[in-house]
């Protein structure tokens, strides 16, 4: 029998700042107690709020106690349990407010879902915060066919995902983006638009009969665009609205944990069904958490940046828009 795990590597900071105060720590790794599971982390995903609620940007978070610890999203193999839905060897997808950049978890089993074998680890690992983003969006604004909705930051976690989400559900989609990103989202069959001055002639050029919806993950100006290119108050989302939700999906009370694995279900049966791929445009090694982090906030990372704990090799290929940044 294989030996259970009594210790956990995690990474924690004892202060806010940027990603120089993240630390790997070795601690205790408890049992687990009934209704729970102890999962071995195979992949995580980084978010932007990750580094908001690191450096002190998020009220939310002012009274959490420290060392606090990194993380929402991961994807792994259960390794010891107490529920009988997800015996040993259950390979799972699953969400906690914070601390998914572990080598092993002791989680609620309401937490978790079964990873299909079609959906790859690295998608399964960074698929709830951005993914349960971009499918609560969605819902709210009632996206379906017969709309023309804008999506900005389109080539982003968030935003790629609701382009084909949106495309998937009979929409019309127009993502804005940088022109680097136009052969990207073309493969998507999502419609690109540069951003800068003249989007708005842009945008209407690209939808002639109008835009009934708008996601603005971007922050600049969206609220006056939408308001330019005639799209209700009501079907308008910002990047302010945005940041609530995700900040909202990171609470750990029953309701709140319950809803994003509904969701989070949802998404990885969509994936498992082809209806959207998730980019993974970084993959780094657990201990390069401070790398991933620089790389994330470069702004120019396409689909999502993850940690994996166990990589095949340790070797930093240099990634085609590093270069494309060099020469900037």
């Amino acid at each position: 029998m294989v030996k259970k795990p009594s210790e956990t590597s995690v990474i924690e900071y004892n202060e806010v700042g940027d990603s120089e105060v993240l630390h790997r720590r070795t601690r205790p790794l408890r049992p687990p107690l009934p209704g729970e599971v102890t999962v071995e982390v195979i992949v995580s995903g980084i978010s932007h709020i990750d580094g908001f609620i690191r450096s002190g940007r998020e009220d939310d978070w002012a009274d959490e106690p420290f060392p606090r610890r990194s993380g929402s999203d991961f994807a792994g193999i259960v390794v010891d349990t107490t529920d009988a839905r997800f015996p040993r060897g259950s390979e799972v997808v699953g969400h906690v407010r914070s601390g998914a950049h572990s080598t092993y978890l002791t989680v609620p089993a309401t937490a978790l879902v079964r990873k299909p074998k079609g959906v790859t680890w690295e998608t399964a690992g960074g698929l709830y915060l951005a993914g349960v983003t971009a499918l609560d969006t969605l819902d709210e604004l009632h996206v379906g066919a017969g709309d023309t909705i804008v999506v900005s930051a389109a080539a982003g976690a968030v935003g790629s995902i609701e382009v084909q989400l949106a495309k998937h559900r009979g929409a019309t989609v127009i993502g804005t983006c940088g022109d680097r990103n136009f052969d990207y989202l073309r493969q998507l069959g999502i419609v690109p638009v540069k951003y800068g001055p003249g989007i708005a002639d842009r945008i209407r050029a690209a939808a002639p009969q109008g835009v009934t919806a708008f996601i603005d993950n971007f922050g600049q100006d969206g609220h006056e665009l939408a308001r330019e290119l005639g799209v209700p108050s009501e079907r308008y989302r910002s990047s302010t609205d945005r940041r609530e939700l995700e900040l909202k999906l990171l609470r750990d009370d029953p309701e709140t944990i319950a809803h994003g694995t509904r969701q989070l279900e949802t998404l990885v049966d969509l994936a498992d069904k082809r209806a959207f791929s998730l980019l993974i445009s970084g993959l780094y090694p657990f201990g390069d958490v401070g790398l991933a982090y620089a790389d994330l906030d470069k702004l120019h990372s396409r689909g999502k940046v993850v940690l994996v704990t166990h990589p095949v090799s340790t070797y930093r290929y240099l990634k085609a828009r590093d270069v494309a940044d060099a020469r900037d």
